[in-house]
């Protein structure tokens, strides 16, 4: 196929029933980057010699040297079936974990995406990722099978062994999608359930059934993958070839006389041929026949490998003349046999033909976007779609419609940004020149040599009669400086955003409605904007300008400057793009950090956020080798943070610039990109900052030597019972049971606060509810502020009932009796996995019920108090007494708190207070104040304060009153953690593993030297692979990958994914106590303790105090004879 101009595409890019948006997804080296090449050799982009060694979509240098996608990228096909012609826009995406943000990016501007399954793998760990992912995105998969021939040369397979091998392959993606389907109905179903809740007559025995006849009504045989739907096709992409079962079936229907209907049906199954009756059989009458996809394809394919990898010369010449085929000479006498297996398959059955007509039938236009997406889409949160404005309401039929009338409004969604060289667009390429100007430049340079040569020979002084001359030739001279000028313009001009920075950003996005325009204004939403809050500040039908609309918060206006045609390592430039398509937009750099939504109409909601496979966790602080070049370092970090989905940047409360990622090769690919392109400039970079949480648990059984604790004999118990005390300094009560009473400085105030450790449940859904708990918190603060807060919406109040619900569940027995109705506060961060109980007489608060409004001057004082209590909660559970790391499943329970002296002094305060006022009243009414509220200036010209006096004359050389109450709760809170069992938490990994036999003994070593847990390992049927699911910690695993492919040889590489965190098992602080642990341990004790090892770390880098000798035996060691 020739290659298509840009005509082509803008023509094709109108026809909105013909457009394909797809994305390729896969696990790591399953071969998405090789299908693409073989898919862009059929447009002739690329020749299809190099389809497979060019890897076109992978335009980074380290993508090459790696060998590994690290980005989306986007490429416009052209396929013609027939008469009809598609466009294809063709997005390769990443499958290796770190990357795994990219795929979100790619599958929310595509329709549809093929799934790429490696035929001897299998469904692996990243397979199972990408089909959720699509799943969650509405969006419809294909299967392509790739790999094929690794099953004839490398595990040497018979056709009937492959075709059971195959359909293994095809159980398990069926049962994961069977699962996804099963789930979501499910859910459907509960939510149908819960909203008649009215109605209590109703049986609870219909219930029972209800979900399972959900289950069995609805029809799920679309979603599952199988040959004869045309939904599968199997593939060896390096080869070059591909095939569905129809193409074989539109043949064997004329060479054997059976209707291709029957044959579509019956190629894959369990189908045997009786030849003399030219029949179809269900059951196989005669032993030993094979079924049709055995013996009609697979055996075909395989005797061909068989032919060339002999190099049977006399049957491959057969093979080629009955396929009708011609093979060139250069192919024929090459040795290597893959070359030639290229030449005849990809004439015989060409990968394109099979893939693109499948996606041109089996996947959807944007025209036939579902409901459902669009529902889901529009509803950020916890929203549903009924509770929009009628005017979001309505752009539901545009999504649906797709319109592209001047009328329809535009709606676009950017889902990330990249960045490119600013010599890479279209408008700074240089242009070809013209033939006049060719002939100019030619002109200029015979004339410049000519003056050289006469400058050389000595002419310079000029006779009188060449004057003429010479004033006619020197406006000439001068020219070529204008010439070149002028010409430097024309070729890549560097503007003033290049003499800055090389690099230019580039949204990738999809227009869902309306036409993109170039020029066109257009309002830019932030994943905060409310349609609601610009419905309420701007009148309905408004026809002003948008320059004149009132400031709209997370919400800019801007135009679209630049539209492209994504061509992989190209960029077109285009005037406009109708719906449907997708396309990059230029100039938004300083409106659109990583994603947003355009929308000509400010009714239009923010698309709902992407959400993110892998969580960042791995931690660096960056900063520059000379700190003169801070600046750089600081703008190129912006950059990257714009550039990457998923990268974090933050600067620490100690100044640190920190860099999160999603794992060591994404942190690799970070710091070249700052170091390369966006800053710059040569950095340092600390070691990984490994991420910890401080909790606490039930006091233990058994001691280190598993011997019942109280049973034995104490001998060092002075000694621990003096550590003990040294942690808890004097004036601070600690009882036996772990309650800690202290005071504030001033004396005013006693509170007492006990913490107890959660259970996991609650932990888990403390961290699975913290946007809800978030909303919660909004949700008061605007009560708080006396703000008319915007009506619940009944979903939240239900989501709220639930997770209350779901604590009260599994905070039962007589410990925590009414604990949940008596929450105060979540932390850190009022939205942590840790709570503040309030138990205290008299003062009662509670995150569930909305605070009463202010109506007294004792209620705002209250409050005042109990704001104080929470801060130092907050900041009790930001940094624990440990290494200062944030607190992770404990609650604080408090038990008393003793105002009356405060009060007492504030009711004495007042009335000293109204006795000066009598005083100041009685020389004239004239010099009374007007307002009766007491805040306004006196004759005096003293203010008077409202407040109680606690807090300025007695309290003075403590602070204000507030403030000691943050720091004593604080204070506290730290005690009462510190006089129960420590613990640390490390954030987890889940290792995939797929390792062959014979290094199995090396992956365990190297797992159990770094401190990881297998969990389970099975064998991968019909293959010697072996797949290990294991935990390890995040702070063992950096050079983790490494170590295990140099001891495996490469033949076992792991995925990481970050999982959940994990109580370290050993006490930080533990020291011998009883005789058996000093027989067992010795009196230092100085075996490893994982958890002090780690603490003592984080306090170094912290810059905390740390407990550890530095000198165990302080003898000099010298020989004497060198003692000179």
């Amino acid at each position: 196929m020739v290659l298509n101009s840009l005509e082509k595409m803008v023509q094709l890019q109108k026809n909105t029933a013909n457009i394909r948006n797809i994305c390729v997804l896969a696990h790591v080296d399953h071969g998405k980057t090789t299908l693409a090449d073989c898919l862009i050799s059929s447009n002739g982009i690329i020749s299809s010699r190099l389809a497979g060694k060019l890897r076109y979509m992978d335009s980074r240098e380290d993508e090459q040297v790696r060998g590994i996608t690290m980005k989306s990228s986007a490429i416009s096909l052209h396929y013609a079936d027939g008469d009809e012609e598609y466009l294809i826009n063709l997005i390769d995406s990443p499958g290796h974990v770190d990357f795994s943000s990219e795929v979100s990016t790619a599958v929310r501007i595509c329709d549809g995406c093929i799934i790429v399954v490696d035929a001897v793998e299998g469904v692996c760990p990243q397979t199972q990722a990408v089909l959720r992912q699509a799943w969650l995105e509405n969006i419809r998969p294909v299967l392509v099978i790739n790999k094929i021939d690794r099953l004839v040369a490398e595990l040497k397979f018979t056709p009937l062994e492959a075709y059971s091998h195959l359909k293994n392959i095809l159980e398990q993606i069926n049962a994961l999608t069977g699962t996804l389907f099963t789930s979501k109905v499910l859910e459907e179903r509960a939510e149908r359930e819960s909203e008649p809740q009215g109605n209590p007559c109703s049986d609870p025995g219909d219930q029972v059934y209800d979900w399972s006849t959900g289950l069995e009504d609805t029809d799920d045989s679309h979603i599952y993958f199988s040959p004869d739907q045309g939904n599968v096709v199997f593939t060896s992409a390096i080869d070059g070839w591909g095939f569905g079962i129809e193409h074989f079936a539109k043949i064997y229907s004329q060479k054997i006389g059976i209707k291709k209907e029957v044959l579509l049906k019956t190629l894959w199954g369990d189908y045997y041929i009786n030849m003399k009756a030219k029949k179809i059989m269900k059951v196989d009458q005669a032993k030993g026949k094979k079924p049709l996809f055995v013996q009609l394809i697979l055996e075909n394919i395989w005797s061909l490998y068989d032919a060339v990898l002999r190099k049977d010369k006399e049957k491959i010449d057969k093979i080629v003349t009955s396929l009708g085929i011609k093979i060139g000479a250069r192919e024929a006498r090459h040795s290597d046999p893959k070359v030639q297996i290229n030449a005849i398959c990809s004439q015989w059955l060409p990968i394109s033909q099979a893939i693109l007509a499948m996606v041109c039938q089996k996947l959807p236009s944007p025209l036939d976007i579902s409901a459902e997406r669009v529902e889901k889409l529009m509803c950020t949160g916890s929203q549903a779609f009924d509770s929009l404005p009628p005017e979001t309401q309505a752009l539901k039929a545009a999504f649906m419609k797709c319109g592209s009338e001047d009328t329809a409004p535009v709606i676009i969604f950017v889902s990330k940004m990249f960045a490119v060289d600013a010599k890479a667009l279209p408008q700074n390429k240089p242009r070809p020149l013209t033939q006049e100007e060719i002939a100019q430049r030619r002109e200029r340079a015979r004339q410049r040599h000519a003056e050289k040569l006469a400058a050389a020979q000595g002419l310079a002084p000029v006779d009188p009669t060449a004057d003429g001359c010479t004033l006619e030739t020197s406006p000439e001279a001068e020219d070529p400086k204008g010439g070149e000028l002028q010409a430097a313009s024309m070729t890549p001009k560097p503007g003033p955003q290049e003499g800055n920075s090389q690099e230019t950003f580039i949204a990738f996005a999809r227009v869902f409605s309306g036409v993109a325009r170039r020029g066109k204004k257009i309002f830019v939403l932030g994943p905060k904007y409310s349609p609601v809050e610009f419905l309420q500040r701007v009148p309905l039908g408004f026809s002003a300008p948008l320059e004149d609309l009132p400031p709209v918060p997370h919400m800019a206006c801007c135009s679209l400057e630049q539209l492209y045609l994504l061509m992989g390592r190209e960029l077109e430039d285009l005037e406009e793009v109708p719906p449907g398509n997708v396309l990059g937009i230029g100039g938004l750099q300083d409106f659109v950090l990583k994603s947003a939504t355009l929308c000509s109409l400010p009714s239009c909601p923010p698309f709902i956020p992407l959400s993110f496979e892998a969580t960042p966790i791995v931690r660096v602080a960056v900063e520059p080798k000379h700190p003169s070049e801070m600046p750089q370092l600081v703008k190129g970090m912006k950059l990257l943070n714009q550039a990457d989905p998923c990268v974090q940047i933050l600067i620490q409360e100690t100044g640190e610039h920190v860099l999160v990622t999603a794992g060591e090769v994404h942190l690799q690919r970070c710091l070249d990109d700052l170091k390369e392109r966006f800053a710059k400039i040569q950095i340092s970079v600390s070691e990984p900052i490994i991420p910890f949480r401080e909790t606490i648990t039930k006091p233990p059984k058994v001691d280190m030597v598993n011997e019942e604790i109280g049973k034995q004999q104490k001998v060092a118990v002075i000694h621990q019972t003096k550590e003990d005390q040294s942690r808890i300094p004097e004036g601070v009560q600690v009882d036996a049971d772990g309650l800690v009473t202290m005071t504030t400085p001033n004396k005013l105030a006693t509170l007492s606060v006990r913490a107890v450790p959660l259970p996991e449940e609650v932990t888990r859904i403390l961290e699975e509810n913290s946007d809800l708990i978030r909303s919660m918190e909004q949700l008061a603060s605007s009560l708080n502020e006396g703000k008319n807060a915007q009506m619940i919406h009944q979903r939240t109040q239900e989501k709220i009932g639930e997770f209350k619900g779901k604590l009260e569940q599994h905070l039962t027995g007589r410990k925590w009796r009414n604990t949940v109705d008596q929450i105060w506060s979540f932390g850190p961060k009022r939205c942590g996995p840790n709570i503040l109980v309030n138990k205290s007489e008299g003062f009662q608060s509670s995150v569930w019920t909305a605070p009463a409004g202010q109506a007294s001057q004792e209620a705002s004082r209250h409050r005042d108090v109990g704001n104080s209590l929470v801060s130092g909660f907050q900041l009790a559970t930001l940094s624990g007494p440990m290494c200062e790391e944030p607190l992770m499943g404990v609650c604080f329970v408090l038990e008393k708190l003793d105002l009356s002296k405060f009060e007492e002094l504030g009711a004495s305060d007042k009335q000293t207070e109204e006795r000066s006022d009598v005083v100041r009243e009685d020389p004239g009414d004239g010099e009374t104040c007007s307002g009766g509220d007491g805040n306004e200036e006196v004759p005096g010209g003293q203010e008077k304060r409202p407040l109680p006096k606690a807090e300025s004359s007695p309290t003075d050389c403590y602070g204000p009153f507030s403030g000691q109450l943050i720091a004593t709760m604080k204070e506290g809170c730290r005690y009462a953690l510190q006089v129960k069992p420590q613990r640390l938490m490390a954030a987890m990994y889940t290792c995939d593993i797929m390792a062959t036999g014979d290094v199995l003994g090396r992956v365990y070593a190297v797992l159990s030297r770094r401190e990881g847990r297998v969990l389970q390992e099975e064998l991968k049927e019909g293959t010697d692979v072996f797949i290990i699911k294991a935990v390890l910690p995040v702070a063992e695993s950096f050079g983790f990958a490494d170590e295990i492919r140099k001891r495996t040889s490469g033949l076992a590489s792991p995925q990481l994914v970050f999982s959940h965190w994990e109580v370290i098992p050993s006490d930080p602080f533990w020291v011998p106590t009883t005789e058996e642990e000093y027989l067992h341990f010795g009196e230092k004790a100085d075996c490893e303790n994982q958890a002090r090892k780690y603490m003592n770390a984080v306090r170094k880098r912290k810059g905390l105090r740390v407990e550890e000798k530095l000198v165990a035996h302080a003898e000099k060691q010298r020989t004497l004879s060198r003692n000179k």
